[in-house]
């Protein structure tokens, strides 16, 4: 009797294991924008962290330091959307309590 409950198991951990997989790969084909100031500068990123195109406002090119700062508030920006894409493309699959990443 423990044994078929084994197999259960085990069956039900492979498709835990295959839906997350499905679903980091669907991730891997979404992308999010990043943007500061009001879209000056817009930072497109796949939610598997692959940085698919900077667009900056040529207005911010002259002032190097405030287009620095411009760039991480764009990038933290991007970076949020991912994790709240992400959380609610996987927080789901898994056990109450337990937050990605793992």
């Amino acid at each position: 009797m423990m044994k078929g409950g084994m197999g259960n198991l085990m069956k039900q951990a492979q498709m835990m294991q295959a839906n997350m997989q499905k679903a980091q790969d669907e991730l891997g084909q979404i992308d999010v924008e990043g943007l500061a100031s009001n879209g000056l500068v817009k930072i497109a990123i796949s939610c598997k962290h692959q940085i698919k195109k900077i667009s900056i406002d040529p207005s911010v090119m002259n002032d190097h330091e405030m287009l620095e700062d411009l760039l991480i508030v764009a990038f933290k920006d991007a970076l949020q959307k991912i994790e709240q894409t992400t959380n609610a493309k996987m927080g789901n699959m898994l056990p109450p309590g337990m937050k990605l990443p793992f």
